[in-house]
């Protein structure tokens, strides 16, 4: 049985701005929710892969993790930068046609270098998975993840229609690369520290 305690910590660390859900708002805005939904169950995929990978490997991860942890945030990192930059030069609405949202591997894949979803996976599994087990902790992370980064792609959709006349889209493109740019400073400098 699953701690009540999980499904708030799930909840909160899903809803919360994070690489993942500053992608799917952008990618809402910029592709719709439609065209999103392959990243978003990519991105869900993702997590309940990590929360496996991390509540199966626990011990071997603890002693691993303090190794990988600034190499995996660099490049985690490096690869949010670029993003960032993408997301800023993105085009305007008459360009949606051309560009491609993140595909569902891409959406997955993703996670591999998302500090934010290793930090979550690696605490469900060390408070939750030995308690209720690892596919009890997937099934329910993935259950409790879905619905809060659907209300990212939805917002992103949302907004979308508020935002086409090319100005406002750029400038919303770009305060999100902006806020993407701040959050991987932050993860590098916590890294760092």
């Amino acid at each position: 049985m699953l701690d009540p305690s999980f499904f708030s910590y799930v909840t909160v660390m899903s809803i919360t701005p994070g690489p993942n859900n500053l992608l799917l708002a952008t990618s809402g805005v910029n592709f719709g929710f439609k065209r999103t939904l392959p990243m978003v169950f990519g991105i869900m995929l993702g997590c309940g892969a990590q929360t496996v990978l991390a509540g199966m490997a626990l011990d071997v991860l603890l002693s691993w993790m303090a190794s990988i942890r600034l190499p995996l945030t660099v490049a985690g990192c490096a690869y949010l930068l670029w993003l960032s930059w993408k997301l800023f030069r993105a085009g305007a609405p008459e360009m949606r046609g051309k560009a491609q949202p993140m595909t569902l591997l891409g959406g997955a894949c993703f996670q591999a270098i998302n500090p934010k979803a290793w930090l979550m996976a690696t605490n469900v599994a060390l408070l939750y998975s030995v308690h209720s087990g690892v596919l009890a902790v997937m099934f329910g992370f993935m259950a409790m993840n879905l619905p809060c980064i659907l209300a990212w792609a939805a917002l992103g959709d949302r907004l979308g229609s508020h935002l086409q006349i090319p100005w406002k889209r750029q400038m919303f493109n770009s305060v999100m690369a902006l806020s993407l740019v701040v959050t991987t400073g932050w993860m590098l400098f916590e890294a760092v520290r």
